[in-house]
């Protein structure tokens, strides 16, 4: 969680997408800031739990982390009720690792076209975040085969570390929080 001064900073450079992992920090972050910030684009990239999804529809302008069809109800509904449709993308798990949420990659194809038929979402894109110990090239290669696969042009891949890796392998968006603010405490 960067500091209120460090977020100003950044508004005041003309910095207008922020990315969070948690959807409580970010409504306590970002809720004020809407009213004098109308051009923000806040993108939830940490971890969705179903019963965060109304907070979550009302706050973000994408969600990078559709990964299950409990989650996908719980969006569809709150699509529905709230009148708004947050952009969507999936993501993938590339390192089919036990501790990180998303769609292994064997079944991205079928999950996307899965939340197009039965949900009416518009997937545009996928999101992964490597294995912290393998090189990140491998997996961000997987995932542009993945989004060619999937008729999807978004790719959410690459951090602070690795970003200029996935912007040779097409990353349409990198997370560069710590390049920008620091680690954090």
């Amino acid at each position: 969680m960067q500091p209120d001064d460090r977020i100003d900073a950044m508004l005041s450079a003309g910095q207008r997408v922020f990315a969070e992992n948690r959807v409580q920090e970010a409504q306590s972050r970002w809720s004020h800031r809407r009213a004098t910030s109308a051009d923000l684009e806040l993108r939830l990239i940490g971890p969705l739990q179903s019963n965060k999804a109304t907070d979550a529809v009302a706050l973000f302008d994408v969600i990078e982390t559709l990964d299950r069809d409990s989650l996908a109800k719980a969006l569809r509904k709150e699509f529905d009720r709230q009148s708004r449709a947050p952009r969507l993308m999936v993501q993938v798990n590339t390192g089919e690792e036990d501790q990180k949420s998303g769609v292994a990659p064997h079944d991205a194809a079928a999950f996307v076209e899965r939340m197009r038929r039965e949900y009416g979402f518009e997937v545009e894109g996928l999101m992964c975040i490597p294995p912290l110990r393998e090189p990140a090239g491998p997996h961000f290669a997987l995932l542009a085969d993945l989004a060619a696969q999937c008729g999807v042009s978004e790719l959410s891949m690459g951090m602070s570390a690795d970003f200029e890796t996935a912007i040779r392998f097409g990353a349409t968006s990198v997370r560069v929080g710590s390049a920008l603010f620091g680690e954090r405490s």
